[in-house]
């Protein structure tokens, strides 16, 4: 191991009691959930905090999550918990689902962007969870990876992300999800999902009626204040070789000597083997269709493709649907310019 990587460890209980001791003494730690993996420190420790900005490259508008492990904690952390809010918890958590609301003046500045309101989740992954309970605080936590680009899903990929010989990744297996948590905000009159993710709007639907989806494309330049939810730059999730979002008809236009450079990332029977066959490397994200299986494998998709040292990626738009709205939201984000 370089004596700059970051250490990869095996999510023992002793170990998850040492992690806990980290985060408590100010230190960073990454970990898995469900969604992705996240990079954690102690929510109410603004120094800590900041470390996680800059060991990510992350710029102060974007605001962080706050993980918890029990409706108590998060009931604590507002100062408006709602009939609203107990009702989503108890269905939804633990869970890809972030609820923003008031937040409680315990939450530093740092952590919300200067905002007034917080972000929560309790996430549903074990060692999410036995990592918060093992530190006794709330965890903030954004992915583990530099800013803007990829998502991690995986312990190696955090490692391949972030060196830093002082932060232990806390290995929890590949990422059941693949998508980062949906974000729905309590604090208008009507909820409002600010970030599409791993919990279909459609599934809130059936709890709520229909729901308001406010999903911005923001440019830093444009930005008066801080973002209202994570994942909402216009430029996210993006790999190193530039990538376009085309459609069927789009893809049969480009010329052999494009697609002879290019990867291919698709979904299910998109697209004819004979055309498949023009490009340097192909990822189907679900041979059979499945937008979960594709959702859970989107990030690593592109990772594969992005390593391989092609001069362009071509994505195919998913049907805009369920799970496929939020990986057409990631498609299109990483692909803006």
């Amino acid at each position: 191991m370089s004596p700059t990587q970051s250490q990869i460890v095996i999510s023992t209980p002793a170990v998850l009691d040492q992690a806990g001791e980290r985060l408590r003494a100010g230190r960073l730690v990454a970990f898995a959930t469900e969604t992705v993996y996240g990079l954690g420190a102690n929510a109410l420790d603004p120094a800590a905090v900041a470390a996680v900005f800059e060991l990510k490259g992350r710029p102060l508008y974007d605001p962080l999550i706050v993980h918890v492990a029990s409706l108590a904690l998060a009931r604590s952390l507002t100062t408006d918990w709602s009939e609203l809010a107990e009702k989503l918890a108890r269905r939804f958590w633990p869970g890809p689902l972030t609820l923003v609301l008031p937040r409680h003046a315990d939450v530093p500045d740092l952590v919300t962007a200067g905002l007034p309101n917080v972000a929560l989740r309790w996430p549903a992954h074990p060692v999410a969870q036995a990592l918060i309970q093992a530190a006794n605080r709330p965890i903030a936590a954004p992915s583990a990876n530099r800013f803007a680009s990829i998502s991690p899903t995986s312990a190696a990929d955090v490692a391949a992300e972030l060196s830093d010989p002082e932060l232990w990744i806390l290995d929890g297996g590949r990422c059941t999800h693949g998508l980062e948590s949906t974000v729905v905000s309590l604090v208008g009159p009507h909820p409002v999902v600010l970030r599409l993710g791993s919990l279909a709007v459609e599934e809130l639907e059936q709890e709520l009626g229909p729901l308001t989806v406010a999903t911005r494309s923001v440019r830093a330049s444009d930005l008066q204040q801080g973002l209202a939810s994570p994942g909402n730059l216009s430029r996210h999730y993006a790999p190193r070789t530039p990538l376009t979002c085309l459609t069927l008809q789009e893809l049969e236009h480009l010329s052999e000597d494009t697609t002879q450079h290019s990867g291919l990332l698709c979904f299910a029977a998109q697209v004819p083997p004979a055309q498949a066959a023009r490009f340097a490397q192909v990822e189907n994200l679900s041979p059979d269709g499945d937008l979960r299986q594709a959702a859970a494998r989107v990030y690593a998709a592109l990772r594969e493709l992005d390593r391989v040292g092609l001069q362009r990626l071509v994505a195919l738009r998913l049907p805009d649907v369920g799970l496929g709205r939020a990986i057409n939201d990631r498609l299109q984000r990483a692909s803006t310019p």
